[in-house]
């Protein structure tokens, strides 16, 4: 069997000037508890209120529907971020601002994705809120769990969480409020002429 692209007649330029934007991904990463959801959350009604069309990627959602067969493996892990960069990608190509909020744990997972895009279209956004204050929260339970055990790979205590080197951005909800980190990634995105 061959697989080949199909050329498509409809550009991403064009996609995104009808909706007189540039497209990007804002791609949040960070513990568990760190506030990555709640940012991304604050971001996009922020990005609504000044009329973008934007697309919101959780991790929990997507492991409801698309990722519901992937379990928590190193393996399995990788997957999981493999599925969700190429749908940003696709989000993106349809001319959308596209927010993920996911652990992402790997490196090397997060710059796969980055490849994906055009170059300046990957926003990465450390949420760096530490691990004792992400587990003073523990907002599912998680980390009492994982420290009795009964969860195994869970990043920042059974399993790593390798921080990005360079990220466009690197956030801490414990020093700054939610609306406050919102903002920050506003004014960068608003310094690249991305909104």
């Amino acid at each position: 069997m061959t697989i080949r692209k199909h050329a498509q007649e409809v550009s991403r330029e064009e996609r995104a000037a009808l909706k007189t934007q540039r497209p990007c991904v804002i791609w949040l990463t960070g513990l568990s508890g760190s506030g990555k959801s709640t940012i991304a959350n604050c971001l996009e009604r922020r990005l609504v209120a000044r009329g973008r069309h934007t697309a919101l990627l959780d991790g929990d959602n997507l492991r409801h529907g698309l990722n519901k067969d992937l379990s928590f493996t190193e393996g399995d892990r990788v997957e999981n971020i493999r599925r969700v960069g190429e749908v940003a990608a696709l989000m993106a190509d349809a001319g959308l601002i596209v927010l993920t909020a996911f652990i992402s744990p790997f490196r090397d997972d997060r710059e796969l994705v980055r490849r994906l895009l055009p170059e300046g279209e990957f926003i990465q956004v450390h949420v760096a809120t530490p691990l004792d204050e992400c587990e003073r929260r523990d907002p599912k339970g998680l980390y009492r769990k994982a420290r009795l055990g009964e969860i195994p790979h869970f990043t920042g205590i059974s399993s790593p969480y390798e921080a990005p080197d360079e990220p466009e951005l690197r956030l801490d909800t414990s020093v700054d409020s939610v609306e406050k980190c919102a903002g920050i990634i506003l004014t960068l995105l608003a310094a690249r002429d991305l909104i």
